[in-house]
């Protein structure tokens, strides 16, 4: 079976899907005049911050081609900037959908009066994100295999050694080329993902905090200048930057396991272990294979729920089946495609305990353990469990003890996601070896375009609250939206609990595949922690990500605070306002956001590609591998700490809000506190949490590539070289 016949039919039947669920939804009646007016201009904000956001991309972008092309070769920096057009496109295209759909899932809404019909409309519109995720990933994927792979002969046996380039430095060809595509999808997702988190979070908090509690007038109402802002946030921050951050784990995921498979292969020739060169032409080609079956599991499962009839009872279970019919496809699937390229192979010098099986079941492994990582999420953060009740109850006394509630619940809720994660790369490992840790990654993403879907329902969900209030429709309606709205915080949970654990198995293949980059072929690899360089490292690597958190909190807090004294100001200002009579500037308010995210988005963007390399010229790869090792461990506990606190917050509000605590509603003390503990969570949940996983995922790609250089040339071995 060749790439050809099966993973590039995968995915443009994917796409192909996509675009059907496009224009199905565009099709669809946008509703009142007002409701088209309102739509327009989230529309109109949304388009202008991302175009402008990707003229900067695409100066940085080209910049990085051409180091690569001038320090490495020419192929991987091709491959680069096709990585980043496809991780632009699916966050453009996926933006663009969400921008129609809310205001078409309003309109079902008014017209049906049926929570299950709206769902359905939600969800299709997701899907084209979810399926655009992992159809442009698989795409990109096949376009470098057969032009670099196939074309220009990178895949063939004798061009699967060591190449020196000008420079004096050394790397394997095709995987510096798919290392290259990887980094073009990371750079895209970390500006996506830093720049719409700033975005989207400072109109969300300036208009909450000034809104709800200080004017006490409804969320998204028509009279608070922030709210437009707030739903254009919706889109290019919990969309956009949502895609391109889930297709570069998904990329990140078959590519460390491609590459790990060539550093196997390498060491067992220099060892004389006996890997043949059949298996490893397998090795390459089985997790593109893998992740194209749970592409096709994704397109039958997502299928499933829109031509199905949806119940209005149990939004969350509906949304579950399709990623539960998705999840055990690609298990069927990957079987038999197991079974397909290793029956009859000899596995000599792999730790492949159970033969040709070995790598699905630590696929499956990943699969498992990116559900029960799931559940937990879901248990922490939704209001029909203890934890959320907890932090809605803490509210009757108070902000302080809301926001003190929330954090024991989030800090508890490290736990059992990291002991699971251990579990599955102890198991992983054990029946397949480091490359079974990277099929665990595989396996965990493998219906990404599933997780995603339902992930992208949650702010479509949202953005028609917003417009069913602005536009003053019946009350009705809008409790429709809050109940998808208040599922899809749960379902954001679950995606960002997916996310980081398989960016966790990921990084670790990719760090060993950087040991091996370095590391002589007939050597063992090992990080030594007692040596001072790489301790060093793994302590400045710890607190790395916490540095790059505070950095993405006060550029949220910076944003906000201009957005809070804009809200205020026009309160004050415009006569009229407050009672209805006057329209706000909704305007200076989408300004504010861009201004501030376009302006505070690119330290900490550069700082992910830069540390590396400042740190690899300067003390060498040990000190790099341990500051890889101590970001990765850190990063994952924050960023689940992150998530789960900032969903159990915002779900605690919605549980007030729903009348579920004796004595208390909108407006109340408690529902004042409990707004509070949600505006702390939001650049915790939506800014600071999804950017973590990229973080220490760029970290290793970048490092992956440059390591040839840098640890040839750095300060540290020139100067020792000149004191002996």
């Amino acid at each position: 079976m060749t790439i050809m016949a099966f993973v590039c039919p995968a995915s443009i039947i994917a796409l192909g899907f996509a675009a059907f669920n496009f224009m199905v939804v565009r099709k669809l009646d946008e509703g009142t005049d007002r409701m088209q007016e309102i739509a327009s201009a989230i529309r109109t904000g949304a388009n202008a911050f991302i175009n402008y956001e990707y003229k900067i991309i695409s100066i940085v972008a080209l910049a990085i081609a051409a180091a690569l092309a001038f320090f490495v070769a020419w192929q991987p920096a091709a491959a680069f900037l096709i990585g980043a057009s496809m991780s632009a496109l699916a966050g453009y295209v996926g933006m663009k959908i969400a921008t129609y759909a809310n205001v078409r899932v309003s309109n079902t809404a008014r017209t049906t009066k049926k929570l299950g019909k709206t769902l359905k409309v939600a969800f299709q519109g997701g899907s084209v994100m979810g399926l655009c995720v992992g159809g442009f990933a698989l795409f990109g994927l096949c376009l470098v295999y057969l032009i670099f792979g196939r074309l220009l002969g990178q895949l063939s046996l004798e061009n699967i050694v060591s190449y020196t380039n000008w420079l004096g430095i050394s790397f394997v060809p095709f995987t510096m080329t798919l290392s290259g595509y990887a980094l073009g999808c990371s750079i895209i997702a970390m500006f996506n993902r830093v720049g719409g988190g700033i975005y989207t979070k400072a109109a969300d908090m300036g208009a909450d905090l000034v809104g709800k509690t200080e004017a006490h007038i409804p969320e998204d109402d028509p009279r608070n200048p922030a709210t437009i802002a707030d739903n254009v946030g919706d889109n290019v921050g919990d969309v956009a930057g949502l895609g391109s951050d889930l297709l570069e784990s998904y990329v990140s995921a078959i590519v460390s396991a491609v590459v790990l498979a060539v550093s196997l292969f390498l060491s067992s020739q220099a060892s004389n272990t006996g890997m043949t060169s059949e298996v490893l032409q397998k090795m390459f080609l089985y997790p593109l294979a893998f992740a194209a079956g749970g592409l096709l599991a994704c397109v039958i499962g997502i299928a499933w729920l829109i031509f199905k009839k949806v119940s209005d009872d149990n939004p969350h279970g509906e949304l579950n089946g399709a990623t539960w019919i998705s999840a055990g496809l690609t298990l069927v699937f990957g079987l038999a495609l197991t079974w397909s390229f290793f029956n009859g192979q000899s596995f000599e010098g792999l730790s492949f305990k159970y033969g040709m099986i070995s790598p699905w079941i630590s696929a499956a492994v990943g699969v498992i353990a990116g559900i029960v990582i799931g559940l937990i999420a879901e248990y922490y953060t939704s209001y029909d469990y203890k934890p959320t009740q907890l932090i809605a109850s803490a509210s009757e006394e108070g902000a302080a003890l809301t926001i003190t509630q929330g954090m024991a619940v989030g800090m508890k809720s490290c736990m059992a996601p990291l002991i699971i994660l251990g579990l599955a790369t102890v198991l992983a490992y054990y029946f397949a070896g480091m490359y079974g840790v990277a099929m665990a990654a595989i396996g965990m993403l493998s219906f990404v375009s599933a997780t995603v879907s339902v992930d992208t329902y949650g702010p479509i969900s949202d953005n028609a609250g917003g417009i069913a209030e602005m536009s003053e429709l019946d009350p009705q309606v809008r409790e429709i939206t809050d109940k998808l709205d208040s599922v899809g915080n749960t379902t954001a949970a679950i995606g960002k609990g997916f996310a980081i654990g398989s960016a966790s198995l990921a990084t670790l293949s990719l760090m060993v595949s950087y040991l091996y980059s370095f590391t002589p072929p007939d050597q063992d690899i090992i990080l030594n922690l007692i040596n001072p360089l790489t301790l060093a490292g793994a302590l400045v690597g710890a607190a790395l990500p916490y540095l790059f958190s505070g950095m993405l909190i006060e550029a949220v807090a910076k944003a906000a605070r201009r957005m809070v004294a804009e809200v205020r100001r026009q309160f004050h200002d415009i006569p009229g306002l407050l009672e209805g009579k006057a329209k706000p500037d909704y305007k200076t308010c989408i300004e504010i956001s861009s201004q501030g995210a376009l302006r505070e988005m690119k330290i900490p963007a550069m700082m992910s590609i830069l540390f590396p390399l400042a740190t690899g010229f300067l003390f060498g790869p040990y000190f790099v591998g341990g500051a890889l090792l101590g970001a990765t461990i850190s990063a994952i506990m924050l960023a689940i700490f992150t998530g789960n606190a900032g969903g159990a917050w915002d779900n605690a509000k919605k549980y007030i809000e729903s009348g579920a605590v004796a004595g208390q509603k909108k407006g109340s003390p408690a529902h004042d506190a409990a707004v509070v503990g949600d505006t702390v969570g939001d650049p915790l949940k939506d800014t600071v949490g999804p950017s973590l996983d990229i973080l220490i995922k760029i970290m290793s790609v970048v490092s992956l590539v440059a390591v040839s250089i840098f640890s040839k040339y750095n300060l540290l071995e020139i100067l020792s070289s000149l004191l002996k």
